[in-house]
This record gives C-alpha cells, sequence and structure tokens, in this order.
C-alpha cells in the first residue's frame, strides 16, 4: 500500500509521511480531497490501538455547551438508537480506553482496545454519535445530562399533585449531570482560581469561559442554543481524526470515507445550502484568534469555602502555540525553580512566608499557552506581594545565572518522563491530545508536538549559553501579558442560587408548574425505559471467542544467587530500570504508624550526612527518573492478616542503575531528620493536599474509611493515609513547636529500626548490565535479623461518619469486606460488579439522581464498595445502594448482555500495562502469594461466568449492606438534612477541633 506523499487513497490525500523516532514509528498526514476533513495515521507495532476524533470548540459563554454536547452525544445515534451506548460499550467491548473530553477550546472523543475490529466498531459508534446524535429528536437528553427544573413539595410525607402547590409549599431545584459535575468541580479553589486567570489574560475571547460551565450560567442555556452549536461545530470539515498503532489503514480508511465522511459531508452541505436560501448564515465554526498582551493584576474572586482554601495565582503568557521548544523550556524552567521545596524560586517565596505551599506548572494544549504560579494555605499580603516577589526572586536568579546543575536535572527528568510516556492511559491517547496542541491551530502543524527530541537538543544546546535565563527574563519580569488573582473566602449572605430559584418560584404560573412537572415525569420516563430489542441488537458485539488465550506475561522469579531476596522481572523496559525494595515494617507500633507514614512522605527531601536537601533534590531529578517511599499493608486472598511494609520505589535510565543503588542508601540509611523548618513545611503542605482531596475526591476517601471500619488492614491504612493520618497531622502542627525534637527522634527510630536488609525483598525490572552496575554499587544497608513485630491493632468498628467538607456536592461510600462475611472471591464477581456499575447504579444514582459518577467495586483482597461521586444527593443514594442485591438477584439479561460483560471484565484483567505497572503487579502477587495458577483460574471463572453465580452474588452483598457500614464527605445542607442517621463531623478548620 503506497502511503507516500501525494498519494491517494479511499479519498484521502497523503501531505506528508515521516519516520517518528519518538513512537518508535512512522506518522502520516493526510486530508480528505472531498470534505477538507484532517487524520493523522501514527503507524508503529503498539497493538494497543487507539482511534480519536476532535472538534475545535470554543466557547461563547458560560454555559458549558460543549461539555453538555460531549455528554449527551454518547446517549444514543441514528444508526445505534438506544439511550446509552457508551455505557454498552463499557459493558460489552475489550476497550482499554473509552472515553469523552471537553477542554477550553476542543472536545475529543478517544478509545483504544488491542482487537482491531473492536477498535472498528467502537469507531462506529463514536462516529455516529458526534455525526448523527439522538439530540435532535429528543430533548430529554439535553435535560438529564445539562439541567432540568425539579419541583417538590416541601412536605415530604406530601402525596397529591405538586403542580397545584404554590411557591410557599413547593421547593424549585435544578439538576443535571453536568450541573452537578460543575457544582463538584468548582468547589475546589484551584479549579476556581485556573478559572479566573485565564478569564483575566485572555478577557475578550472564549478563553474567558469556563468551558466545563459554572452552575450560575448552565440554566441560562436553551435547548435550541444547545443544538445550534452542535450543527455549527460538530462538522466533517471542523474535525481532526487521529489513528495510531498496528492496524489495517487501508480498513479504516474506506470505512472512514464510505461509511461517515463522504455522506456527512453531503448531508452538512445540503443543510447549509437550506439555511442560506432561508436566508441564515452557514453554520460556521466559532474562530479562534490570539490574545493582545493585557495585564491585571488586581482580580480578587469571592468564594464561600472554608478560610484554609483562601489562595492566589499569577499567569504569565509563554509564547503562541507554534513555539513548541519554548513551551517545553518553559515547562522545564518552572521544575527547576518551582518543582520541589529547594528549587530556588520556591524556596525563597516559602522563606518569604506568602503561604505554606507554592506550586508552578505550565497551561498548554492552548492557543497561547501561559505559566501559572499558584500560593495555596496564603499567608497575610501573599496575594498581595506574590508578583513582585515572584519578579524580585526570578530578575535575580536570572541576572545571577541559575544553577545548571539544577537546570540539567530538570531538563533530564522531562526527558525521562517523556520516553517512558506513562500517563495512565494509552499511548495513542496521549499521542492525539498531543498532536492537537498544534494541529488545532495550524492545518500545517500536526506532528511539531510530537517531535520532541529535536527540542530537547536544542535546550541542551542553549542550556550553557543563558537560554533559561534569558527566558526566565522574559517570562517573569519583562512580560506584558501577565496577570494575578485572589480567591478570597467569604460567605454569601444567602446562597444565589436558592435566590434566584426562589424568585423564579414565585414567578411561576400555574401552567409552568404543570410543563416543569410533566416535563420531569417524561425525563423518568425515558430514563426508566427498557431500549427496543431491535435498537440493542444493533450494537456491534463481539463473542468469548474474540479473547482468546490470555496474554502471555514475561516471566519473574527469585534470583538465587543474589544477596538479598530478590525477585527479577524479565519484562521489557526500553532502557529503563526499575528497582524497589519491599521492607518489613512489622517492628513499628500501632500508635507509631502516623510516625512511619511522616517517615516515608519526607524521605528524598531532606538533607542527608553528606549532601543538602538541595543538593539531594539535584541528584534525585537529574540522576533518577523516580523516587518514591509509602506505605504498603499488603493482604491476602483469603485471610484478614495484614503484613505491613515500606515499598521505596526508584527508576532511571538504564546508565544511572548504579545512582538508583547509591542514593536509595543514602537517603534510607544517612537522612538528618533534624531539619525541622523543611519537616514542617512538607507536612504543612500535606495537609493542604488532603484537605482539597478531600473535598474534590471525597468518594477515595469513604471507602477507605469504610474499610477502616471492618478489617486491620483498613484500619492501618487509614491511620497511614487517610482520616486518621489527617488528624494525627492537624494535631502535629498545631504543636509542632514543643513536639519537633521528639518527632525528629522517632523518625530516627523508626528508619533504623525498618530500613535494614533483614527480610526485605527487591523487585529488580532491567537489562543485565544495569543488574550487574546496580549491584557493584553496593545497595545493601546491613542488619541480619528482623525485629520482633510489634503491630498490634486495634478491634475495627463501625462509625457511620458524615464529614462535612467545603463542596457543594456529597461523596459517598457503603461497604464491608468479603472474607468477614466467609465469601471465596469468584470471577463471577467483576462481571455482577460491572453489571451494577453500567445498569443498575448508573441508570438510578447518575441518570436519575444526577451524581457524575457511581459504582460498586470488588476487590481480590476482599473489598466490596458502593461509592459516588459529585453526587447531589446521599439518603437517595444509599436507598439505591441497599437495593443492589434485590436487583442483581434479579438480574435477567439476555445471553449476548452476559456475554458482553464476560467479555469487558475479561478483556479489563488482560489489558496491556506499562513496564512499571507491570513489574509493580508482577510484585505484589509474590508477595502476597497469588500463584499463576489462581490468576488463571479466576481468569477462568471469569470466561465462564453464568447468570445464576451472578445472580448467587445477591444474598452477599445484602449482608454487606446489613452491616451498615457508610461514610460520606460532603456539604453541609446535603448532611445536615439526611435521615441516615450518620454522625456529623466538621473535618476542616476550628469546627474540627470542637467536633
Amino acid at each position: 500500500m503506497n502511503l507516500s506523499p501525494h498519494a491517494q487513497l479511499h479519498g484521502f490525500t497523503v501531505e506528508e509521511a515521516h519516520d517518528l523516532a519518538e513512537i518508535e514509528g512512522r506518522a502520516y498526514v493526510m486530508r480528505h480531497a472531498e470534505t477538507g476533513a484532517r487524520l493523522l495515521y501514527l503507524k508503529n507495532d503498539d497493538p494497543n490501538k487507539a482511534f480519536a476524533i476532535g472538534f475545535r470548540t470554543p466557547p461563547g459563554d458560560d454555559t458549558g455547551v460543549f461539555h453538555i454536547l460531549e455528554h449527551s452525544v454518547l446517549c444514543g445515534s441514528d444508526r445505534f438508537p438506544v439511550k446509552e451506548p457508551f455505557v454498552d460499550l463499557l459493558k460489552s467491548s475489550m476497550q482499554t480506553f473509552l472515553n469523552a473530553m471537553t477542554f477550553p477550546d476542543k472536545t475529543l472523543y478517544p478509545v483504544a482496545s488491542t482487537n482491531e475490529r473492536d477498535l472498528l466498531n467502537l469507531m462506529d459508534v463514536y462516529l455516529d454519535a458526534v455525526f448523527h446524535p439522538r439530540i435532535f429528536r429528543t430533548r430529554a437528553i439535553f435535560e438529564q445530562e445539562g439541567w432540568h427544573y425539579e419541583l417538590r413539595s416541601r412536605d415530604a410525607a406530601f402525596e397529591g399533585d405538586v403542580a397545584a402547590l404554590d411557591a410557599e409549599r413547593s421547593e424549585l431545584s435544578y439538576n443535571g449531570v453536568v450541573f452537578n459535575e460543575m457544582k463538584g468541580a468548582l468547589s475546589d479553589p484551584s479549579s476556581v482560581l485556573y478559572h479566573e486567570l485565564q478569564r483575566a489574560l485572555f478577557p475578550d475571547g472564549p478563553y474567558a469561559f469556563e468551558s466545563g460551565g459554572t452552575p450560575r450560567a448552565i440554566p441560562a442555556l436553551t435547548y435550541e442554543q444547545y443544538l445550534e452549536e452542535h450543527r455549527r461545530h460538530y462538522r466533517v470539515d471542523n474535525s481532526y481524526t487521529i489513528l495510531y498503532g498496528n492496524l489495517d489503514i487501508d480498513r479504516a480508511l474506506a470505512f472512514l470515507d464510505e461509511r461517515y465522511l463522504t455522506p456527512v459531508h453531503a448531508e452538512q452541505q445540503a443543510a447549509d445550502a437550506r439555511r442560506v436560501r432561508e436566508g441564515e448564515a452557514p453554520a460556521v465554526p466559532r474562530a479562534l484568534a490570539p490574545h493582545a498582551p493585557v495585564c491585571s493584576l488586581d482580580v480578587v474572586r469571592p468564594m464561600d469555602t472554608a478560610p484554609e482554601n483562601e489562595c492566589a495565582a499569577a499567569g504569565y503568557v509563554v509564547s503562541p502555540f507554534s513555539d513548541p521548544a519554548r513551551i517545553l523550556a518553559a515547562d522545564i524552567l518552572l521544575d527547576a525553580l518551582f518543582g520541589s521545596n529547594e528549587a530556588p524560586a520556591k524556596r525563597a517565596l516559602l522563606d518569604a512566608g506568602l503561604a505554606d505551599e507554592v506550586v508552578a506548572y505550565t497551561a498548554d494544549s492552548l492557543l497561547q499557552p501561559f505559566a501559572v504560579v499558584e500560593l495555596r494555605g496564603l499567608k497575610q499580603d501573599g496575594a498581595e506581594r506574590l508578583v513582585g516577589e515572584v519578579e524580585r526572586v526570578i530578575g535575580q536568579l536570572a541576572d545571577e545565572g541559575i544553577d545548571p546543575e539544577v537546570i540539567e536535572a530538570s531538563l533530564a527528568r522531562a526527558e525521562f518522563a517523556l520516553r517512558e510516556r506513562n500517563y495512565g492511559m494509552p499511548d495513542g491517547v496521549v499521542l492525539s491530545m498531543m498532536a492537537l496542541s498544534g494541529w488545532l491551530y495550524d492545518d500545517a502543524d500536526a506532528l511539531s508536538y510530537l517531535h520532541y527530541e529535536d527540542a530537547l537538543a536544542h535546550l541542551h544546546a542553549g542550556m550553557t549559553q543563558g537560554l533559561f535565563e534569558r527566558l526566565a527574563r522574559e517570562l517573569f519580569v519583562q512580560n506584558p501579558h501577565r496577570a494575578r488573582v485572589h480567591v478570597r473566602p467569604e460567605a454569601p449572605a444567602e446562597s444565589a442560587e436558592a435566590t434566584e430559584l426562589a424568585a423564579r418560584n414565585a414567578r411561576l404560573s400555574a401552567d409552568e408548574r404543570r410543563q416543569i412537572v410533566r416535563s420531569e415525569a417524561e425525563l423518568r420516563a425515558l430514563q426508566e425505559a427498557e431500549d427496543d430489542p431491535e435498537a440493542r441488537a444493533s450494537l456491534p458485539r463481539l463473542s468469548v471467542a474474540d479473547l482468546g488465550e490470555a496474554p502471555v506475561e514475561p516471566p519473574y522469579a527469585l534470583d538465587e544467587e543474589a544477596p538479598l531476596s530478590t525477585l527479577r522481572h524479565q519484562a521489557s523496559t526500553h532502557g529503563i530500570v526499575y528497582a524497589t525494595r519491599y521492607f518489613d515494617a512489622g517492628a513499628v507500633a500501632f500508635d507509631d504508624l502516623p510516625y512511619l507514614s511522616v517517615l516515608c512522605r519526607v524521605l528524598g527531601k531532606l538533607g542527608t550526612a553528606h549532601h543538602s536537601a538541595a543538593q539531594i533534590d539535584v541528584l534525585l531529578q537529574g540522576r533518577l527518573g523516580s523516587f518514591a517511599v509509602r506505605p504498603l499493608c499488603v493482604e491476602g486472598e483469603h485471610s484478614l492478616d495484614a503484613r505491613l511494609m515500606v515499598e521505596v520505589g526508584a527508576s532511571s535510565l538504564e546508565p544511572n542503575a548504579a545512582w538508583i543503588a547509591r542514593l536509595t542508601r543514602e537517603l534510607l540509611s544517612e537522612t538528618d531528620f533534624s531539619d525541622l523548618a523543611r519537616i514542617r513545611d512538607l507536612l504543612q503542605q500535606q495537609k493542604i493536599g488532603f484537605e482539597q482531596s478531600f473535598a474534590a475526591g471525597g468518594h477515595s476517601h469513604a471507602m477507605e474509611r469504610v474499610r477502616a471500619y471492618a478489617t486491620p488492614g483498613g484500619a492501618i491504612a487509614d491511620r497511614m493515609g487517610n482520616v486518621g493520618f489527617y488528624r494525627f497531622l492537624t494535631e502535629l502542627l498545631d504543636r509542632f513547636d514543643e513536639r519537633g525534637a521528639q518527632l525528629s527522634a522517632r523518625l530516627q527510630d523508626i528508619a533504623r529500626t525498618v530500613f535494614t536488609d533483614a527480610g526485605t525483598t527487591l523487585s529488580f525490572a532491567g537489562s543485565d548490565e544495569a543488574y550487574r552496575l546496580f549491584w557493584q554499587a553496593d545497595p545493601l544497608l546491613g542488619g541480619c535479623e528482623p525485629a520482633a513485630t510489634r503491630l498490634a491493632v486495634p478491634e475495627p468498628r463501625v462509625l457511620r461518619e458524615a464529614f462535612i467538607v467545603p463542596t457543594d456536592v456529597s461523596f459517598t461510600a457503603l461497604g464491608w469486606d468479603r472474607r468477614l462475611l466467609g465469601e471465596e472471591f469468584q470471577g463471577s464477581w467483576p462481571v455482577a460488579a460491572r453489571a451494577l456499575t453500567f445498569d443498575y447504579l448508573w441508570n438510578e444514582v447518575r441518570v436519575k439522581g444526577g451524581a457524575y459518577g457511581v459504582g460498586l467495586r470488588a476487590q481480590r483482597g476482599g473489598a466490596l464498595s458502593f461509592y459516588s461521586y459529585r453526587d447531589p444527593n446521599l439518603d437517595a443514594t444509599l436507598e439505591r445502594f441497599a437495593g443492589a442485591a434485590a436487583w442483581i438477584e434479579r438480574f435477567s439479561p439476555e445471553a449476548r448482555d452476559l456475554e458482553g460483560l464476560v467479555i469487558s471484565s475479561t478483556a479489563g484483567v488482560d489489558a496491556p500495562l506499562k513496564p512499571r505497572e507491570l513489574v509493580k503487579r508482577q510484585a505484589l502477587r509474590y508477595l502476597t502469594g497469588a500463584s499463576p495458577a489462581r490468576l488463571a483460574e479466576v481468569r477462568q471463572q471469569m470466561t465462564d461466568t453464568t447468570i445464576e453465580q451472578v445472580r448467587a452474588l445477591g444474598a452477599t452483598l445484602r449482608r454487606a449492606v446489613e452491616a451498615q457500614a457508610v461514610c460520606t464527605f460532603g456539604n453541609r445542607d446535603i448532611i445536615e438534612g439526611s435521615q441516615a442517621s450518620l454522625t456529623a463531623i466538621e473535618l476542616i478548620g476550628e469546627g474540627a477541633a470542637r467536633s
């Protein structure tokens, strides 16, 4: 097949063809001649193939119309007229990634799969969804995913006609998935800060608007405006398609041309002609244009949040998108200046007393990327002093010269990250987003953000020629395009939303009340209706035979000749070394677990007997790709016994394998714990991180807290990394001056106890030469006999807690542990969990209830956890959780639907992992005693799952619910209005001390 430049294939013309060493493959830029559709094919041998289609979608207001459209188009289409084809695919395909994303100026629909037939199926459903969505025939989709009114009686026992009630006796509210999602997202002060900063930098264009939508503006969006924005932007000539991996490109291009591009373009051209005949303008996408420099340094955004959440940020436009080398240089510069507490600019701002935490990053994938310097845990006058201090500190560094070792270390870390490409999603999805960083703004710029080797070479060459000093001066001192925003906590006299709704309720006529009630009833009827069997049959499906055999993992085994108990992995790591030590920490007493957690959090961030903290920072960044220490509670599939360990992991390029050994040994045996000022800074930053996480991702904390009610392992984890540790941390910081010396001694004592070679297991992946270099550098710590076990865990008990945190939504968990019920793990559990998550819970809690996320996790370790995410409800969600057992016992899917659940569940187990994750999974299997035979047995059980086995799990779920182990993190009004008999607790701020 000819793919050389100017070649034509299925209506596409190849415009460019280049070798692309960064992906070990070749890139082809194409254009569909008849329609103008753009296509990029990234060819290599990756079996995890990907497809993505994107559209340029700059917003014109804060209504979040493109975010709502992103949700809506995946709710059925002409060829696949089912309610939730997106969910059907999650339940039935072999996808390794399936999602959609709204950015400030584009919307992207990416999918990935290891099975080519499956990928074509996914492409078919996604393309029909974006070009022929059901939204034009079904208004209720807009109301479900965007917003709608709900009218309720103020008397919960009222059972009459709500439409007949007046404003005094009724209550009007908003609901909708995106509406509730953004209430949760914009409860995070950092998210509000970023949005206001972008608005301040670009006040006269699309970037002035929140592309996700703001809760105050979303209800202003009309159904007609929403449809018009789809017509204007979801056009073939406004589309960008990316294909990636080892696939049949001839087949894919033919499919795109014949099934979608040519016919859809003809439809859109005919629609444009009709509009012109009727005196309307053609449906033209909104334009993007560079914004002239502005300087806006006095933006203050009041926000109803906790005083601890006060924050500020300064933004500095870096350059146009067309200079990726400068943008990469800015990213490296920010890391060098602000990437750790020892980075020179961050250290100076902390010492100047502006805030407890300083973070900096580049906001890219925009027409004009910008740098952000953010202050969290703001101190008095910190916001007012921010810009001046940044200019003073960085100006001085630029004048005196930035330490070249610091720049070199950050450059090395950037290289490592680019080459490892471990971003938590398939490479094809990541590369699609990278390509659009240039391609969206210039049709001739599809590849510049993928060609990073040239940019790295340019930066290496410029490092000794003052490149980074010039950039620092231009960016932070001389920059005419900058802004500063201050988010100031300020409790409003009354809720603007409540006031608006009350006023609207008072103005409603009788007919309008009836229409609201009627519309909600129609929406509920749509949500509860079963899909037509013929429509469901239209969805493309695989069979269990398409799964094939389980993928063969590279082997791993103990090296009997190594000085330590060493697990050697044969995984291909592409020139990277992964070395992780697992230390037995059973000698640490339960009361000392928070100190062990502190130890893990400060290692690598303090000085040692031979190097200062700043020198350690440079060495870690320059020589290693990563270094991380974390406590680890290892539990078996059958036993509640919990083995406490400390995981110390490091990675590097293979030539630096010796540095893993040297630096790890030095940090574990020679760290100086007497630097209390640095320790206090680190712990204060940890506290801020917890507080933000409670309000932004409280479902994870709620599930972990529920686990602490049930098992020793859960209690240990909570004491070291959840609510239990946060409370310890808060008290420690409040009394730090009097407890600091004791803390230093305790950390030193625990380090000596834990970090010995006795009882340690090393996990190593890398070449034979790297293995030789590692041992040659003498990684041993000494110590022959393990210390006596002291860890005795108090008996867990159910507490049923509701933690009040600054958010407008709730995050709720209900769960128990399967092992407490005497139940064995079966391969039918993942199948049942997927059915409950993407059928019952999705429809009841997300679709009807308006929560952004919901699910059931059934882990092999034992935990059974229901959870909801960014949820406007609490009691109703708990009722749905309680009803799960009865639902699964009645579950009666068609044979093909059960087969789909089996396929998707098994494919999730078989999905390829990056080397880092694969090696870690193998090590944990070894530590927990999970034999390959047992893993194969569970997979076989999964593929053989019957409906009777799924239904039988209802009894276990019922018993789990009966344990009444519930925890929620959420909004005060939601918690205080609950009838669920939970103990309400102020977790953050002054109120926490009283609870």
